[in-house]
């Protein structure tokens, strides 16, 4: 009787832990596990968690039914491989989560979860504080569970789709595939990437599917998610080493944003755009408005180009206008408007700044205007919610934003920034 009581009692305190963790969403004392690829991690957190949490892997490759789902993956991809020849849609459909697969996961998923085991555990432990998945927050664990297993299983789909079948991705004039798909020599690439997915070390039924999706992402050179990263031992290293003995409060504004603009030429490393937009953030910066530059812009604009946004304007504000690189901070990600503003909330809550306190975005007239009175609506179409609220307007090129930490949740459908 005894033992059975204190059984209870340890069940008991299991549960409130996840229902306070449940409860308390996001934490930004949280460290995201990474990969040697940060493409994955950064597009596919709950598997990269699958596989890296031992417990878990291990419930899975016991389970009966994920090792016949697996047994019959790869079964169909071998089969695929010898009778589709170069048709690459009749191959990429058996590699592609069906959504037959993705529904047989997620009621597995629901079965092996038990209050307290290893799932429960992952996810009061690392799936709910990470914020990966908070549009999703308000449901019960086992649901998060599973929505974000059909997230990272559509998302892997979406890279198929877009960068082995040739669909049109969101921006097809900067993000589209890397290939002639009339070339004839493109489905023996096809084909080797497939055969290269059926390793042996491949145990977890997804592993096939998710390994195709990244080597095809590195073959379209469409892993621009992993540029500089980890930042911060990196190109933010000796800004992070000066923001826990920032006084934040002796500044108006924790950070002065400047979105990019790229240049139209494949030889221009930075636009006339992005410099002026850095005289105007330096302006504020001498001004003392904020302890903090955050450039933000990816490899974007003309097609395929070599430079980042983000870097080059570092560059020019710290080798023309004499700003420290202990004062600035980059965000190479950013593909366009609405994520310069989602990636600095994820990067202001990600370092500790206060997220109480408003940023200041400074920038063009127009592009301005744009963020305080179209973006918001472009945001909830395009992303679900608005990745900050815009505060009072200073001038034609200066506005107040406040981040907001719905920022936190991976976009399926961006690989290049999700």
């Amino acid at each position: 009787m005894k033992a059975s009581f204190l059984l209870f009692c340890s069940w008991l305190i299991t549960i409130t832990a996840i229902a306070q963790n449940q409860t308390h969403g996001p934490s930004n004392q949280y460290i995201l596990q990474n990969t040697a690829n940060p493409v994955q991690y950064k597009n596919y957190y709950l598997l990269t968690l699958l596989q890296k949490d031992a417990a878990v892997k291990t419930l899975i490759q016991k389970d009966p039914i994920f090792s016949e789902l697996l047994k019959n993956k790869t079964t169909t991809i071998n089969a695929a491989l010898k009778n589709c020849a170069s048709d690459i849609p009749c191959l990429t459909t058996t590699i592609k989560l069906s959504p037959e697969e993705i529904t047989a996961v997620s009621n597995r998923l629901q079965a092996l979860f038990k209050p307290g085991n290893a799932l429960a555990l992952l996810i009061s432990r690392d799936l709910i504080p990470s914020g990966c998945y908070n549009s999703y927050e308000n449901l019960k664990p086992v649901e998060m569970l599973t929505k974000a297993w059909e997230q990272d299983a559509n998302a892997i789909n979406h890279v198929i789709d877009v960068y082995v079948n040739g669909q049109k991705p969101n921006y097809p004039a900067i993000d589209s595939i890397s290939f002639d798909l009339k070339d004839k020599n493109y489905p023996e690439l096809v084909n080797t990437n497939a055969k290269l997915s059926l390793t042996p070390k491949n145990t977890l039924y997804f592993e096939p599917s998710l390994q195709f999706a990244l080597t095809a992402l590195e073959i379209n050179e469409r892993n621009d998610a992993a540029d500089y990263e980890p930042m911060t031992s990196t190109v933010n290293k000796a800004a992070l080493s000066s923001i826990k003995n920032t006084n934040f409060k002796a500044y108006p504004y924790t950070l002065i944003l400047v979105p990019g603009e790229g240049p139209e030429e494949h030889d221009t490393e930075l636009s006339a755009g992005g410099m002026l937009r850095c005289r105007l953030a330096a302006e504020q910066y001498q001004k003392k408005a904020a302890p903090y530059i955050m450039v933000s812009g990816g490899r974007v604009h003309p097609y395929k180009t070599k430079y980042s946004e983000a870097y080059e304007m570092k560059k020019f504000l710290m080798q023309t206008l004499q700003i420290p690189e202990s004062a600035i901070l980059m965000e190479p990600h950013a593909r366009h408007t609405t994520t310069n503003l989602r990636n600095a909330s994820r990067l202001i809550y990600r370092y500790h700044i206060p997220m109480e306190q408003p940023a200041l975005v400074v920038t063009t007239k127009s592009q301005s205007m744009y963020i305080s009175d179209i973006m918001p609506q472009r945001c909830i179409k395009e992303l679900g919610y608005e990745p900050y609220k815009a505060g009072k307007r200073l001038s034609d090129n200066d506005l107040e934003f406040y981040p907001n930490i719905k920022s936190l949740q991976i976009d399926f459908d961006e690989p290049m920034d999700p």
